[in-house]
C-alpha cells in the first residue's frame, strides 16, 4: 500500500518527468495479481482522481490497468469501468463535428469501453449519443489525418455497439433511420433520351459499407421498437422504406453476382492476400478494382460479405411485417461462430464468406416478364476502408499518425494543462 501511495503521489503532484517514470513503473512492474482487496480499492481510488486529468496514452494506460485488477472482473466492476470511459467522453457536452479533438476523444472511448460491453453491461448511453448528437451532423465531422475516413470509423463502432443496447428514445431511432434512408435512394425517375430515343435511368453512388453499418444498427435497435415502422400511423413510412428496400436489393443482386462470378475457382490461397493498397484512385471512400490481382481478390471477398449482409438484413426487413430474427457478422469483423448470446436469432446462411475455394455455380435462367432496364451499380464503386479502422480492445495512438503529441482530454493546471487532442 505504501509503494502505491508514494506512486501516486508523484503522479498527482510530481514534474511532469516524474509523472511519466511513476506511470510507466505503474503500468509495467506492478504485479496487479498480488494485489489485495484493499489495495485494488486504492487503486481504482486514485486512479479516479488521476483521471481528471490525463492525456490520451495515459488514459488508455490507467484503463488498461484497472482492466486487470481481480475485483473488477465482474459485471457490476465492468459497469464501473463503463461509467469511468463515460465520463471521460464527456457525453453530456455538446458535440462538436468540426472539431478533430471531440471526435478523436469520444472514438477513443467507445473502443476503450467495447470489450466491456455484454448483456449485463450495457452501451446504451454512448449508442444513445452517437444517434442523437453526432448521426445529424455526420456529414460535417472532420478528422486530423487527411486519408482517414472518420464518418465510416464512427458508424462501424455504432455498429459494433448496438448488440448491446438497451431501449432508446424514440428520437434516438428516427434520427438512425433518416440517416440509413440518405444512403438508401428512392428508384429514379426514368426520363427520355433525346439523342438515342431510349430510356435514361439515373445512377445513385451506392455506399455499400456505409448502409451495413446503419442497417445492421437500425434493425438491432428496432427489435426493440417494432412499432416504429408497423403502427398504424407509420404506415407511410413503412411503405416508402419497402420501396427503397426493394430498389436498393435489385442493384445489390446484381453486385453480389458480379462478385461471385469474379472469385469464382478461386482458391483459399489465393484470396489470403496482404493489406490493401492505398492510392489516388481510391479518394473519398470509393476505389475501382485496378490493384494486383491478389489485392483484388481481397477487396472482392470483403465486397462480398458486405453486401450478404445487406441482403439478409433487407430481407429481414421487407418481411410484412419486418422481422428482426436474422444474425450477421459484421464484415470487418473476424469470422466467428454464433455464440448464442442473442435470444431469438437464427444463422444467416450466407451472411459470412469462409475463404476457401468458390465453387462454380451455373444460374438458373427465369423467364423474362418483359423487356425492363435493371439498375446496375457503378462497376466498384465501395469503401476501400472496409474492415481497417481498430475496434475494440486498446487504441493505439501511433496508429492514425498522432504520433506522441500530447493530448489533454482536460486542461491541466488551469487550462495551462497538457495541451488538446
Amino acid at each position: 500500500m505504501g509503494t502505491l501511495n508514494g506512486l501516486f503521489s508523484q503522479i498527482l503532484q510530481g514534474e511532469e518527468a516524474v509523472r511519466e517514470c511513476a506511470i510507466k513503473f505503474l503500468s509495467s512492474k506492478l504485479p496487479l495479481e498480488l494485489l489485495t482487496k484493499d489495495a485494488e480499492e486504492f487503486l481504482l481510488s486514485e486512479t479516479r482522481k488521476v483521471l481528471a486529468d490525463v492525456t490520451r496514452d495515459e488514459f488508455v494506460t490507467f484503463m488498461h490497468i484497472l482492466a486487470g485488477l481481480q475485483s473488477l472482473q465482474t459485471v457490476s466492476g465492468r459497469q464501473q469501468l463503463v461509467d469511468l470511459v463515460v465520463e471521460q467522453a464527456e457525453l453530456s457536452k455538446p458535440f462538436q463535428a468540426d472539431d478533430s479533438n471531440c471526435v478523436d476523444r469520444l472514438m477513443d472511448c467507445v473502443r476503450q469501453a467495447m470489450p466491456l460491453f455484454s448483456r449485463n453491461v450495457q452501451s446504451t448511453k454512448f449508442v444513445t449519443y452517437v444517434c442523437a448528437a453526432v448521426l445529424p451532423c455526420l456529414n460535417a465531422v472532420t478528422s486530423s489525418v487527411e486519408e482517414r475516413d472518420v464518418q465510416l470509423e464512427i458508424l462501424k463502432l455504432l455498429a459494433e455497439m448496438s448488440p448491446y443496447c438497451g431501449d432508446v428514445d424514440i428520437s434516438c431511432l428516427t434520427n438512425l433511420y433518416t440517416c440509413l434512408l440518405e444512403y438508401m435512394p428512392v428508384p429514379p425517375a426514368e426520363v427520355e433520351n433525346e439523342e438515342n430515343g431510349g430510356v435514361q435511368t439515373g445512377e445513385p453512388q451506392l455506399q455499400f459499407s456505409y448502409v451495413e453499418c446503419l442497417m445492421f444498427a437500425f434493425h438491432q435497435i428496432a427489435r426493440k421498437r417494432t412499432d416504429f415502422l408497423t403502427a398504424e400511423e407509420n404506415a407511410d413510412r413503412l411503405k416508402d422504406f419497402r420501396t427503397r428496400l426493394q430498389f436498393f436489393a435489385r442493384g445489390l443482386q446484381v453486385y453480389i453476382k458480379q462478385l461471385r462470378l469474379a472469385l469464382q475457382g478461386k482458391t483459399g490461397e489465393q484470396l489470403k492476400t496482404a493489406e490493401l493498397h492505398r492510392g489516388p484512385s481510391q479518394a473519398n471512400g470509393c476505389f475501382t478494382f485496378n490493384t494486383e490481382p491478389h489485392q483484388e481478390n481481397k477487396i472482392k471477398v470483403v465486397a462480398l460479405r458486405t453486401t450478404s449482409n445487406i441482403n439478409v438484413l433487407i430481407k429481414d426487413l421487407f418481411h410484412n411485417p419486418p422481422s428482426y430474427k436474422s444474425a450477421v457478422g459484421l464484415s470487418w469483423k473476424p469470422t466467428t461462430k454464433p455464440s448464442g448470446d442473442t435470444e431469438g436469432t437464427k444463422r444467416a446462411g450466407s451472411a459470412t464468406l469462409v475463404q476457401e475455394t468458390v465453387p462454380a455455380k451455373r444460374m438458373a435462367s427465369r423467364p423474362k416478364h418483359h423487356e425492363r432496364s435493371i439498375y446496375h451499380p457503378p462497376g466498384g464503386k465501395y469503401s476501400e476502408r472496409v474492415g481497417r479502422a481498430p475496434t475494440g480492445g486498446e487504441f493505439n495512438a501511433n496508429q492514425w499518425g498522432f504520433g506522441q503529441r500530447r493530448g489533454g482530454w482536460r486542461g491541466r493546471g488551469q487550462g495551462l494543462g497538457r495541451g488538446q487532442y
